[in-house]
């Protein structure tokens, strides 16, 4: 066996020190490296405890939440009443629409009543269309209490998932049969088959027409939610029943009051009556008459 000296061992190991040492190095300084962009990450989730979130950001949230209403590959139509009672029904109705618009929406349909005799303001009835991420958050807003009291809300959620897979598919297999004719329509032997091809395409192209139509007016329930809002005024105070009062005074009143009431309706029928009764007593004066100079003149012809 041949032995080292001494000091070769000694440098070996120094060697093998060093080379150690700096892979050790090397691999420390990359999980810093690594870890560094996550304690960056949580430093900035963390940051900014009390600030707000941007309005990306809440319209996200917004969405997140109407989403979780509806589960993923479902076509939901939202509909909602609301019933409220405010001072001012125009203003309300102002600040309504605002609200609608300020989300996407758009008033589909406005009615307004005017106040009757007794009452103060009137009645205003709004469609309001609403997207769907926005549906829960403009809700919130128009049966807040800033707008009036609640005085009834309902809401409704229809899916209708099966009745938008049924539509697609027969537009796919009308779109798929208008093709084949049309391929048909190039091969037609006679002119009999020609037309009847021309006519059965022409059918199918309404049938389609009719089936797009249906589809987009889905497309436009279900991306939109439908807002009923009815506005009504506050009424004007009713005034008090008087009760009923017993004794001679009160019955005297009461008769004093039948009187006068008795005598406007006879002069009412008095004077309706009039006309009629002159012309009456004309037609009997005339008549009178006529019978007197016939009998005078019977009295009057000289006996033979």
């Amino acid at each position: 066996m041949t032995r080292l000296p001494l000091g070769g061992t000694a440098l070996g190991g120094a060697a093998l020190l060093s080379c150690c040492l700096l892979v050790a190095a090397c691999g420390g300084g990359s999980a810093a490296s690594a870890s560094a962009p996550a304690s960056e990450h949580g430093l900035a989730a963390r940051a900014a405890p009390g600030a707000l979130p941007s309005p990306a950001a809440a319209s996200a949230n917004r969405a997140g939440q109407t989403a979780a209403l509806a589960p993923a590959g479902q076509s939901i139509v939202y509909t909602a009443s609301l019933t409220i009672r405010t001072s001012n029904v125009a203003d309300t109705a102002k600040r309504a629409i605002a609200i609608a618009t300020a989300v996407g929406g758009y008033v589909a349909d406005e009615h307004a009543i005017s106040g009757s005799p007794g009452t103060t303001g009137g009645t205003v009835d709004l469609t309001l269309k609403i997207p769907v991420p926005s549906y829960q958050f403009a809700l919130g807003q128009l049966s807040s209490a800033a707008l009036g009291k609640q005085l009834a809300m309902q809401q409704q959620a229809k899916d209708v998932t099966q009745e938008v897979a049924d539509v697609t598919s027969l537009v796919a297999s009308q779109r798929d049969a208008i093709g084949a004719l049309q391929g048909l329509l190039k091969r037609a032997a006679s002119v009999s088959g020609l037309l009847q091809v021309q006519r059965q395409i022409s059918s199918d192209e309404s049938s389609l027409n009719s089936l797009l139509a249906q589809q987009r007016a889905l497309d436009r329930e279900t991306a939109y939610a439908t807002v009923s809002v009815t506005l009504v005024s506050q009424q004007a105070p009713v005034k008090p029943h008087k009760p009923a009062r017993h004794g001679f005074l009160p019955g005297l009143a009461s008769g004093w009051k039948a009187l006068q009431h008795g005598a406007v309706w006879l002069a009412t029928a008095l004077g309706a009556a009039l006309p009629f009764l002159i012309v009456g007593f004309v037609l009997a004066g005339v008549g009178y008459a006529a019978r007197r100079r016939v009998l005078a003149r019977r009295g009057t012809r000289p006996t033979g």
